[in-house]
Parts: structure tokens; C-alpha cells; sequence
């Protein structure tokens, strides 16, 4: 994204800010949202698990990789409810859908990694 000069941001400065600001965005998510909390507990017991039980590199990246997709959607969840919430705390249609399929994004990626477990260790334990 282009600075206030239009130009691209450039240099180690540039970069340190922007991971700053990522790890505001990672306190903040920790601090305020319970499902982050909830969702980080999980890929800290499971990720070790994941690591453990993937034969090979690919089966571990899907084992982990899904399970930080379903963090990273519960950041965009959060953000698109706290702008939401920014605006006032009165009944919308469209707040309320745009909350709704927020939710339903991180549901759908909890489906994957369902899949994504079931798929590489179900032939396994079958």
C-alpha cells in the first residue's frame, strides 16, 4: 500500500513498523476476543500434535497451516465487529449480516480443518 507521498513503503523502518503494528493487532486480539484465546489454546495443545503425528512435510503443513487459517479469519472477524461496533450498538440488517458471515467464514475453516485432520490421520486410525 502506498505511503501518504505515494510512494510504496521501502526499508528496514517501514518493516519494523508494520510488525509492530501486527503484534498491536495480536495484543488487542488477545486481550478483548475470548474465540482468539479459545482458538490460540487449541494450537498450542494441537500443533505439537500435528507436528508429531504428519508423516512428511506436506501432511504437516496442512495439519497446522488449517488451524492458522481459523486464526487468521478470527482476526478479520474481530476487526469487521469492532468497526461494526465502532458505528453504534443499534439493530442494522446489513451489521448483522456482515457479522453473520464473518463467523460463518471462521465456521468454514474449522470445517477444513476437520477435513484436513480426518483426510491425512483418519486412513490411519482406520
Amino acid at each position: 500500500m502506498a505511503d501518504v507521498t505515494g510512494h510504496l513503503p521501502r526499508g528496514p523502518r517501514r518493516v519494523l513498523s508494520a510488525a509492530q503494528w501486527s503484534l498491536q493487532g495480536l495484543a488487542a486480539a488477545w486481550r478483548h476476543e475470548s474465540s482468539f484465546r479459545l482458538e490460540v489454546y487449541l494450537f498450542v495443545v494441537l500443533a505439537p500434535v500435528a507436528l508429531w503425528l504428519g508423516q512428511d512435510g506436506v501432511e504437516r503443513a496442512l495439519l497446522v497451516g488449517s488451524m492458522l487459517l481459523v486464526l487468521a479469519a478470527e482476526l478479520l472477524n474481530s476487526a469487521i465487529e469492532a468497526v461494526i461496533e465502532r458505528y453504534g450498538p443499534e439493530p442494522h440488517v446489513l451489521a448483522g449480516r456482515a457479522k453473520d458471515m464473518g463467523s460463518a467464514a471462521v465456521f468454514v475453516l474449522m470445517m477444513n480443518v476437520l477435513a484436513c485432520w480426518a483426510l491425512v490421520l483418519g486412513p490411519r486410525l482406520l
